[in-house]
């Protein structure tokens, strides 16, 4: 792709000069004599530089200076004068000129500028174009919802990205979205430019987890042959994702705990403490009440991590937002795969309904990815939808065989019932005992309280 640069230049001489050197390093040079000529040119074509004069036989270079500006704010401009003069030189940064350079000048040291110039609209364009597609993987919108629990969410979600700093702490099952949302609140927050460090507590053991949240120094291990920044002080301006928190190894929480309280930290096998601005957001499945009971986490650090609290409600607590996310889904993989899928089959949507989703939306991601790939038509049937049968939701579609008595039933007395059983079965641990009946612990103890059975 040439780079196309606009010399507008009232002087013949000048113009071929500039035009050959520019010329000479692979630049697509075009050329004006006066304002209107420029205009013309401007009208026609899109270009990255303009080397404007600040004196031309029909208009004054500010002048033109000030229309460029009015119509594309991140064309470049360099003024050169014959009569430098401070004021003009200050008058023309003010309108947004990349630079000033004074008659008769330096051919290397124009180019230099214009180097340079062209280097900040390289990264202008980069900044740009990263920013949008920041914007497609983690705008608002990225967080498919109607029910109630999400607008709930989305609301906390857009409060807390506009606070810089407090400790958010995002709580939900295996596969509801977590690491989404973290970078949801990232990207739309004034951190947005700098550093988003995630790490998964769970993927690597206790020891290389400390260095690689906090560093070492060298030496400070056998295999520690040179000093290593850790994910804090590498995030410093920006935002730490920690996910599975819950897991973490009890003397890190420790030293995680002193963190969050300071904000400062040594690196492993260190002495001097070194201090960033960093937001840390973390993230667990776990039942964190039950691991502080059995002394697994400490209490004291959930109440740190507990700044801004986040439940990500599971996919079947959701009501009807799985249609949504799977018309989401399937316009996705239609257009990814290239495929004419476009409709869902109503008896599909009943079947995606009725189904527990024990992996959440990461279950029904993959469902629909799967199903999209090996379709035959523009509809997905009841043929191409293939649900596990494992976990909590193996036998919810068994549902469909359970005949209505022919008096009917009283509903709420089934209900209480099968908590009832639920909690026998499970020696009254609640957490499992929703697991049985597909229920989040939360959801489980609000029907626990409905009934009277707490």
């Amino acid at each position: 792709m040439f780079v196309k640069v606009l010399i507008i230049e009232d002087e013949s001489l000048i113009r071929w000069s500039l035009r050959q050197k520019l010329e000479e390093r692979g630049y697509q040079v075009s050329e004006a004599q006066d304002g209107a000529e420029a205009a013309v040119w401007l009208s026609e074509g899109a270009y990255d530089l303009v080397l404007l004069d600040h004196r031309l036989p029909d208009v004054a270079g500010l002048d033109l200076l000030r229309r460029i500006r009015e119509t594309n704010q991140d064309l470049l401009v360099i003024m050169i004068t014959a009569y430098s003069r401070i004021e003009d030189a200050v008058e023309a940064i003010k309108l947004g000129a990349f630079d000033y350079v004074a008659k008769p000048f330096n051919m290397d040291e124009l180019l230099h500028t214009v180097e340079t110039a062209l280097e900040t609209t390289k990264l202008r364009r980069e900044v740009r174009w990263l920013r949008g597609r920041l914007h497609h993987e983690y705008g608002f919108d990225r967080i498919i919802g109607r029910d109630p629990s999400m607008l709930a969410l989305f609301e906390v979600i857009r409060d807390v990205s506009r606070s810089p700093s407090s400790t958010v702490f995002l709580r939900g099952e295996t596969g509801t979205g977590k690491d989404l949302v973290a970078g949801v609140i990232h990207y739309n927050s004034a951190r947005a430019l700098r550093p988003f460090m995630n790490i998964t507590c769970t993927a690597i053991s206790e020891t290389l987890l400390e260095s690689e949240l906090f560093g070492h120094e060298k030496g400070a291990f056998t295999d520690a042959r040179s000093e290593k920044k850790g994910l804090f002080e590498l995030a410093d301006g920006g935002t730490v994702f920690l996910d599975e928190v819950g897991d973490m190894p009890p003397p890190l929480q420790a030293k995680l705990l002193y963190f969050l309280e300071v904000r400062r930290f040594r690196r492993v096998g260190g002495t001097q403490e070194l201090s960033v601005d960093v937001r840390v957001i973390a993230a667990t499945h776990q039942n964190l009440e039950k691991a502080i009971a059995e002394g697994r986490f400490r209490r004291d650090l959930m109440y740190r991590l507990n700044v801004v609290p986040v439940f990500l409600p599971p996919l079947r607590d959701r009501g009807d937002d799985v249609r949504l996310l799977a018309q989401s889904l399937v316009d996705q993989y239609s257009r990814e795969f290239k495929k004419p899928v476009r409709r869902i089959e109503e008896a599909v949507m009943d079947k995606l309904r009725r189904h527990n989703w024990p992996g959440n939306v990461r279950e029904l991601r993959n469902v629909i990815e799967r199903a999209v790939l090996l379709a035959k038509s523009d509809m997905l049937t009841v043929g191409d939808i293939v649900l596990g049968t494992g976990g909590q939701g193996a036998e919810i579609d068994s549902l469909a065989e359970i005949n209505l008595p022919p008096a009917g039933l009283n509903f709420e007395e089934l209900e209480k019932k099968l908590l009832g059983q639920a909690l026998a079965r499970t020696g009254g641990n609640q957490s499992q005992a929703a697991k049985l009946l597909g229920f989040s612990r939360d959801t489980f103890r609000y029907r626990l309280e409905k009934y009277g059975l707490l």
